[in-house]
This record gives structure tokens, C-alpha cells and sequence, in this order.
């Protein structure tokens, strides 16, 4: 294939997958503007107001930061995972496997796909949060460079999940038990200078705490974790699962039956 014509197959993909959220934006938009707005009540002004500071600001300003990057988590990770495992169910995606479109081409329109969804989810919660507290941008290079490459991350690993799913049940299990668990111990709502030291360490083994303290630091410029550090952790476990995500694609395992 040319180039253009690799573009207009990638920009296909694209297309189709930010249609299909947008014209389903009740179940893919809303729900993160109504949950997060729940948090920001029960955390940020209930027990926010019991807790008063962590890490020299309020806590619904400290918590903040963790819930936006919590909503673009679950929306990039579930845009792919539901949307790929869609085609793999109805068997559309074989025709893409034996159409002349390379497979990084494939991958790349998905991923795109749901990095597009959680940057906008990303927005509505911000907006959200706009009503509860006051926010000041510390970096806005780390916040757009956190928020891209989280995206892509979660994204992968949503491609990863449909591939290995063999029913709806199974693009479920990962989320519930694995990503949400994750979630919430990797200091979305606090901060590791809390925990004893054992704890904290344990903590590090946690690749959310990397990117819930580089997104902080963006927002806030506070972080419990150096930012090259957590920097380079993110982008090694990103490249990480782009191999493993085209390996599975090139050897077609789980895909053609």
C-alpha cells in the first residue's frame, strides 16, 4: 500500500472508532461526568473537609488530578477492549487482517481510537471539577505528554484484553479485578508518605502510582515519585505492550477461527 493510501485506511479506523463513542455518548461521555461529580462530593467536600490538607493543598485539590487520570483509564481502556472485541465477535475484523492494511496500521487506528475518547472524557471531568475547586496548571507539557501516553498505555492493554477475550465476560474480568484494585492503591486518594515504609515500597511495584504522581505533578507540582522516573516507567510499559500488541496481531493468535 502507499502511503496515502495507509492514511486514508488509518483515518477509516479512526473515524469509525470516535463515531461509534459519540453516537453512544450517553453511555461513553456521561457516566464519567456523573461518577466523577460523586467523588468530588463524597471525597473532595464530605471527607475532604474532615481530612483538610495533603501534600501542602486542599484535599479536593490533591484528589483532583487522580480522578481525572482515573476517567481517562477506565474510558481508553474500554473503548478498545469493547470496540475490537466487537469486531473479533462479529468476525469483521478478519477482513481487516487479510486486507492489504499493515497491522501497525490497524493497531494505531484503535488505540488512536481510544486515546481520542479518553482525552475527551478528560476535558468533561475537568470541567466538572471546575465547579468543586479551583485548579492551577503547573506544567502543561507534563499534563498534555501524562494524559497522551497514559491514553495510549491503557489503550493497548484494552487491545491486549479483547484479544485474549473469548466472550463479553472476559472484557470485564481485567477491569474489575485487575485495573480498578490498581486504581484506587496507586494514590488517587492519598499520598504514599502516609504509608509505612514496607507499604510504600510495595506501592512502587504499582505502575498506576507512576502515573496518577506524574500527573499530579503537572497539575500540582507535587509528586511521591521522581518525574523522569515515572516518565520513563510509563513509556517502557507503553512500548512494552505495543510489541506484545503487534505480536499478537502478526501471529493472529485468538483472532482467526
Amino acid at each position: 500500500m502507499t502511503g496515502q493510501e495507509q492514511y486514508v485506511a488509518f483515518m477509516t479506523i479512526v473515524r469509525k472508532e470516535i463515531r461509534r463513542y459519540l453516537r453512544i455518548w450517553t453511555q461513553t461521555l456521561l457516566p464519567s461526568a456523573i461518577t466523577m461529580s460523586l467523588y468530588f462530593v463524597i471525597f473532595g467536600s464530605l471527607i475532604g473537609s474532615r481530612i483538610g490538607e495533603m501534600g501542602g493543598f486542599s484535599y479536593m485539590q490533591f484528589v483532583v488530578p487522580g480522578l481525572i487520570m482515573m476517567a481517562i483509564i477506565t474510558n481508553s481502556y474500554s473503548n478498545v477492549v469493547s470496540s475490537f472485541f466487537g469486531s473479533k465477535f462479529n468476525h469483521s475484523v478478519e477482513e481487516l487482517l487479510v486486507s492489504p492494511i499493515p497491522n501497525y496500521i490497524i493497531l494505531m487506528g484503535y488505540v488512536v481510537g481510544g486515546v481520542t475518547r479518553g482525552m475527551l472524557v478528560a476535558v468533561v471531568v475537568t470541567i466538572v471539577s471546575l465547579f468543586f475547586t479551583e485548579l492551577h496548571i503547573h506544567s502543561y507539557f507534563v499534563v498534555v505528554v501524562i494524559v497522551l501516553m497514559t491514553a495510549t498505555l491503557f489503550s493497548l492493554a484494552g487491545f491486549i484484553n479483547a484479544v485474549y477475550a473469548n466472550n463479553f465476560d472476559d472484557i470485564s474480568i481485567v477491569p474489575t479485578f485487575v485495573l480498578t484494585p490498581l486504581i484506587y492503591l496507586g494514590g488517587v486518594f492519598y499520598s504514599m508518605d502516609l504509608l509505612p515504609e514496607f507499604w510504600a515500597n510495595v506501592s512502587r511495584l504499582n505502575p498506576l502510582v507512576y502515573v496518577v504522581n506524574a500527573f499530579r505533578y503537572g497539575m500540582l507540582g507535587v509528586s511521591d515519585v521522581s518525574l523522569p522516573f515515572a516518565l520513563g516507567m510509563i513509556a517502557l510499559f507503553t512500548v512494552v505492550a505495543f510489541a506484545f500488541s503487534m505480536q499478537l496481531l502478526n501471529s493472529g493468535k485468538c483472532l482467526r477461527q
